[in-house]
Formats: C-alpha cells, sequence, structure tokens
C-alpha cells in the first residue's frame, strides 16, 4: 500500500459536504481522489466543489476504481450493509457512517465481508476522539472520583422536517431505522461502552409525545454494565430546549459536562470542583479519519472498529424491542 490513503466518498448529503469530504482531503497521507453521487447531472459539481479528481453515478464503478484504497461511506442507513460489503468485495477499506446498520444481522454480514476479504472496517463515531472524552477516560482511569456509580447523558433536539425537506428521511423507518435513539443516540452509547465496557443488562422505552411519525420523537435507555455502573440515555427530537449533557456520579467526586461538543468540565473531587477546557477541532471528523488512516499504514485495527458498531446496535435493538 502506498503511504497515501487514497478515498472514494459514496454519498452526497450534508455530512458528506460540511465535514467528511474535507476531512478525507486534508488529514495527512489522505487524498480524496473519488467520489459517488447518483443524479448525473449534479456528479462533477459535487466533485469539483469537493476537491475529487473523479466522479462516478454508480457507486458500483467507484468501489471498482482500482485508483481507490478505501471508501467512506455516507449514505443513508438502509444501504450502509450494500455498499461496505460491495466495497469489501471490491477489495476497500470500509470506514461507515454511524449507525453501522438497520440491525444486528447487517453489522454481522459486514464485519464477514471485511474479514473474509482482508480490509479494515471503521464505524464513524467521531465522538470517540473528541480531547473531553479522552480526558474523561483518563480521570476515571486515575480514580480521581472513585469507582463510578451512576451516568446519566441527555441528548436534546427539536427536528420536525416536512415530506420533501433533504433530511426528511431520517424520519422514514425503513430508511433510518429508527428516532434519535437511533440516529445521534447511538454516539452516546458507543461513549458508554468505551468508558463503561460491556453493558449487562439494557431496558427501553419509545413514546411519540408531539410528533405523529414512523419512529419515536423520544426515547430512554436504562443500562447496567458488567462492572456494576448504570446509566441512562434519555435522547428527544420534542423538547424545545437543546441538551448535550454528561454527568458521572461516582464514591468521591463527579464529573460533569454541560455541552458535550463544547469541551468544558467540571470535575468535583473529595470536595474540591475544578473546570477545565478541552476543546474539540473545527472539523469534529477530522481525528476519526486521521485515526483510520493511521491504522491502515501501521496494519492495526482502527479506534472504532465494526464489533464496536455491532455492539452499539445490539443496545439499540434491546431499546427498540
Amino acid at each position: 500500500m502506498s503511504r497515501v490513503i487514497r478515498w472514494g466518498l459514496i454519498g452526497a448529503g450534508d455530512i458528506a459536504r460540511k465535514r467528511v469530504a474535507a476531512a478525507l482531503r486534508d488529514s495527512a497521507n489522505s487524498a480524496l481522489t473519488a467520489v459517488s453521487r447518483a443524479r448525473p447531472e449534479l456528479a462533477e459539481s459535487f466533485a469539483t466543489s469537493v476537491g475529487a479528481a473523479r466522479w462516478h453515478t454508480r457507486w458500483e464503478d467507484l468501489v471498482a476504481d482500482p485508483g481507490i484504497d478505501a471508501v467512506y461511506v455516507a449514505t443513508p442507513v438502509h444501504v450502509h450493509a450494500l455498499h461496505a460489503i460491495g466495497a469489501a468485495e471490491a477489495g476497500k477499506h470500509v470506514l461507515c457512517e454511524k449507525p453501522m446498520a438497520m440491525n444486528v444481522a447487517e453489522c454481522d454480514r459486514m464485519i464477514a465481508a471485511c474479514r473474509a476479504n482482508g480490509v479494515r472496517l471503521g464505524v464513524a463515531y467521531y465522538r470517540h476522539f473528541y480531547p473531553v472524552v479522552h480526558r474523561i477516560q483518563q480521570l476515571l482511569a486515575s480514580g480521581a472520583i472513585g469507582d463510578p456509580v451512576f451516568i446519566q447523558m441527555d441528548a436534546f433536539e427539536r427536528f420536525n422536517p416536512q415530506p420533501g425537506e433533504p433530511r426528511y428521511w431520517f424520519i422514514q423507518r425503513a430508511v433510518s431505522g429508527g428516532g434519535p435513539m437511533f440516529d445521534f443516540g447511538c454516539h452516546r452509547l458507543e461513549l458508554l461502552l468505551m468508558l463503561c465496557g460491556p453493558v449487562r443488562q439494557v431496558k427501553g422505552l419509545t413514546a411519540n409525545v408531539i410528533f405523529k411519525r414512523e419512529v419515536e420523537d423520544t426515547a430512554v435507555a436504562v443500562m447496567q454494565f458488567e462492572r456494576g455502573v448504570c446509566a441512562t440515555l434519555a435522547v428527544t427530537h420534542a423538547a424545545s430546549e437543546p441538551r448535550d449533557t454528561f454527568r458521572i456520579f461516582g464514591t468521591n467526586g463527579s464529573i460533569h459536562v454541560p455541552v458535550l461538543n463544547a469541551g468544558e468540565l467540571t470535575i468535583v473531587s473529595n470536595g474540591v470542583e475544578r473546570t477545565e477546557s478541552h476543546a474539540a477541532p473545527a472539523n469534529l471528523h477530522q481525528p476519526l479519519v486521521q485515526d483510520f488512516v493511521e491504522a491502515l499504514l501501521e496494519g492495526r485495527a482502527p479506534g472504532v472498529t465494526g464489533e464496536v458498531g455491532r455492539a452499539v446496535a445490539e443496545i439499540e435493538a434491546a431499546v427498540y424491542s
């Protein structure tokens, strides 16, 4: 493999245009070589806008492109498995948007295809690489708040797209897989697995409090992990007040993150309180892509593997059951 990973990008939605393409293009030892967009009249302009030299109107042609080493799948969830497996069978490494797939069975198929074809599989849980999250990991490992007992995460985002709007597919179950728990709750579930390890039991509640739609507008997950710590995750599209909080309570103190994306945290340890700041980079996808590139060049697994994506899918299945 060359010392530069040549990327193909499948998908031209908001996330691809706003962050993914730039991360693939601008990371060290990384190049955005080709893109795929189904609408022929827009494929060339999309490639030009993101700095890709080549474009394809069929994703099958992109994964068959011999000038590509890895594929970033940035399409709606219901075709993640199709595109990831197709890329793997063409011998391309795969970095797939979150959530990994519609269900655990699709995750298993993606993992098996990548393993059978000797390629790496990663999932785009970019919050895994937040500096504030790694600081929390350090604090827990050092015993700064004693043994963690209870974790509370809330993620509220008012969201009510109408038919015909570009993001309406997010509330179509057959395309998105679920509502806010599936869409952005999955990010928080990955962090809980990262910090707490395997989950022991999960209970969930999903509801349509305000909006009549195919997917829930509000959901709650209650979990206990193998190490004993309990956690709750509440998500909603219905509340007017945005929220992105992360609080950990331990036997000797606590950690409070008022806005996870902002990177500020307050540590209370043995009655002493201090505040720190660990801001994320301007392009939140950059560390995710950089890690995947380095994993390929170093011959190691990426920071967020397909197995992690599958573990998140297992929790989601329990919440929705």
